[in-house]
This record gives C-alpha cells, structure tokens and sequence, in this order.
C-alpha cells in the first residue's frame, strides 16, 4: 500500500524543504545525494515548475493541474479545491466568502504543518527571493534552519550591481543561517553583501549538481578522445547574459577548412539561436544536430563518445559541463574565467577561449580536433583531477553528515 504525501518515511529523522525550480536536472542532482539516507524530503516547486514524473521525491507542484495528487505529488489545484469548497460552505451559510489561498500561502501553511529542520533554496533568483518574501510575510523566521545555495552566472555576479536587486540580496544574506555556493568568488561576493563569515558553508565550494559520478562516466568512455568519432559537443548552444553563441557561429565558419571532417551536437538551443543557426552556410548546417534542452542522461551519453566539449562563456561559476567533459574524457574548450582558471591550465587540462572571440575559438577547435597527443594526454589528469575536486561518491557523505550537524540531529540509524 502506497504511503501518503504527508507521512515521513523516517519520523524522527531530519526534515529538509526544498524550494527551487522543480524541472532542473541541477535540482534533481542535488536532492539526489540525499536519496539513499534517511532524511524526509520534499521539494515545493516554485509556480510554474513541474518535475519529471517518474522523479521519486514528494513534490509539491504549484500548477493547476486537473491532475490528482499522488503519493509523490501534491498539486496547488487540489489545494485550492479545498479552499472552494471550504468557503462555498461559508458563503452558503454568513452570505460571506474569503478570498481561495495563493501558491505563497500554501507554502506558509506547509512550513507551519510539516517544520522542517531545514529549508534549502536553490538560487537566489528565483527560490530565494521567493522564500524570503513569505517567510517575512507570514512569520516563519522560527521554523528551520536556512541554506541558501548561489548559484554560478548572474545569480551574484552581475545581479548584485544591479539597484533592484542588492537591497533584496542583502536580507537573504541577513537572515539566512548558510550559504553554499560552486566557487570561491561568490563567497567573496556574499560576505562583501553583507554575509557574516560563520555562515559560509564548512565544506568549501561545492559543485551545484553535488558532483559528478566519475568512475561511472569512466567506465562508459568509448575510446581515448584521439579514437572517437570527430564530435564537437556544444551543450550550452543558447544566448543569456552569461554565454552568447553567435561568436561559436562566427568561429564555426572561421575554422572549417582547417577542420577534418566532423559532426557537431548543438544542445540547449533557444529560438535566437535557432534562427542564427539557419543562417549558416549549409555545410556547416549538413555537419550539425541542433536541439532544444534535452534530457541530462542524453548529454553524458555524448560527452562520452565526443572528442571535444565546446563552452566558452563571459560569466559562470565552475561548469558542470567542464566537469562532465573531465570525466567523460572530452576535451574541454572553455573560457579563462576567473572561477575557472584556479583549477584548470590551458595547453594542459583545456584550451582557453574568449566567448566573445571568434578567432580564439576557431584556433582553439583546430587544435583540439588536430591534436591527438594533446587530447589524450589531457583525458587522463582530468579523470584523476575531476576525482579529486567534484566526486560525487566523496561529496555525498559530506553533504548528508553537514545536514545532520545543521539540523541539530542525527538520522535515526
């Protein structure tokens, strides 16, 4: 018989709420280190975000889904039936009717009821900003430990100059109880926000995802990358304020006569770079498989098999595509960011390329593909660096014992 929604499957064990968006595979990753403990997990989805069905954890879905609630889903349309119905009766009876809940309401009355020990946001834009809002709102300063989990990009970077934004930044760091974050320039950016030291999560710079499985990745690498089928993986193909892909068209067309003959994987496409894609000559066009987000499995079944990973950006924290690339034995291009140049060397673990430079990217795709000494050398210290730094076998018991000791108690095995 299925357990229901609001049963801890291990009562007397901590209580974590996650608040984030609930289609992110870096949501799903994250969560997924806890999945073989005993914490009693739930993640409230913020509006408008609906996670994969077959994903197992409690999930409240903040849609109005003609759907009915499961035993690892709760849907805000259940919810506001109840609420009808409830002040239908009233009207019906006083000639009077309140106003139905809202998806900030339910999350109150969730934090109320359940208690968590610990609520967790993942980014400050928009769970963060979200949570602080109806935490003030409804009073749940007392209820749970909170850990706020910055994210890589924008999220602190550049959204911290922005007026709108700093005020909003500053009480998150005001009142949270801890911050994690991928990279040690945004814990410089976090305390100079105002964040007390102390707050600063223990374990150091953790990657956003929880890490990578390195040995698994290892053991499906279909050859050295020098062996492999000439593919150019491109998995962030999409323009933002962190990655612009014209000057990747740009450097595309820069570098084909000097490149052998080659298939280039485009993923994560968004409609500005689908229409610049047709613009390209048709050779390049005949040569490329172009797609919208695909599933995360799809991605690291391609790193394996590709010879090179193409990422350059103008602002990210530590990819975790450079970390897959590392462990699936691609050679990674990405760009001399200063959260990535402390852990990697150009010529050695990567090739170094400015996102707004064409000419660097192309001379980069023609080393990389031509050079078979360089690329195999390189596959092998990434394996053993990536082993060192984003483990996810070595971060998941750290991750578990750190919530323990902020929940102020122990699983109950």
């Amino acid at each position: 018989m299925a357990i229901a929604f609001d049963v801890d499957p291990y009562p007397g064990s901590p209580k974590i709420l996650f608040i984030g968006l609930a289609q992110s595979s870096h949501t799903h990753a994250w969560i997924d280190l806890l999945s073989e403990s005993e914490f009693n997990v739930r993640l409230f989805g913020i509006p408008n975000s609906v996670p994969p069905a077959n994903w197992p954890v409690k999930t409240y879905v903040n849609l109005l889904s003609p759907q009915n609630s499961t035993p690892i889903r709760k849907y805000l349309y259940s919810h506001l039936l109840g609420e009808l119905r409830m002040h239908y009766n009233e009207f019906a009876v006083q000639h009077y009717r309140k106003p139905v809940g809202t998806s900030e309401e339910w999350l109150a009355q969730i934090i109320k009821a359940w208690k968590p020990d610990i609520i967790h946001t993942l980014g400050l834009e928009p769970a963060s900003y979200y949570y602080y809002d109806v935490r003030e709102k409804y009073n749940l300063r007392s209820i749970g430990k909170w850990i706020v989990q910055v994210r890589g990009g924008p999220d602190l970077a550049l959204n911290r100059l922005l007026p709108e934004y700093s005020q909003k930044i500053q009480s998150v760091f005001q009142y949270c109880d801890q911050v994690i974050a991928d990279n040690r320039q945004n814990y410089e950016y976090a305390l100079s926000m105002g964040l007390q030291q102390n707050r600063i999560c223990a374990l150091g710079t953790l990657p956003g995802s929880g890490g990578i499985d390195v040995d698994g990745l290892k053991s499906l690498w279909q050859g050295p990358p020098s062996s492999r089928e000439k593919i150019i993986l491109w998995p962030k193909a999409y323009e933002s304020p962190q990655s612009k892909a014209l000057p990747v068209f740009e450097a595309l067309k820069l570098a084909w006569s000097r490149l052998p003959e080659c298939k280039i994987y485009m993923f994560a496409a968004d409609h500005e770079t689908m229409m610049w894609f047709q613009a390209l000559p048709e050779y390049i066009k005949s040569a490329s498989y172009i797609s919208y987000r695909v599933p995360r499995n799809e991605i690291l079944s391609k790193v394996v098999s590709s010879r090179v990973m193409l990422a350059p950006s103008i602002l990210d924290g530590i990819p975790n595509a450079l970390y897959e690339a590392m462990a699936g034995g691609a050679f990674p291009i990405v760009s001399p960011l200063e959260t990535i140049t402390p852990i990697v060397r150009d010529g050695e673990n990567v090739l170094f390329a400015r996102n707004l430079y064409p000419q660097e990217l192309a001379d980069a795709l023609v080393r990389a593909m031509s050079d078979d000494q360089l690329v195999d050398t390189a596959s092998l210290k990434n394996y053993l660096l990536v082993g060192q730094i984003a483990n996810r076998a070595l971060v998941m018991p750290k991750v578990i014992d750190y919530y323990c000791r902020l929940s102020g108690h122990r699983l109950v095995k």
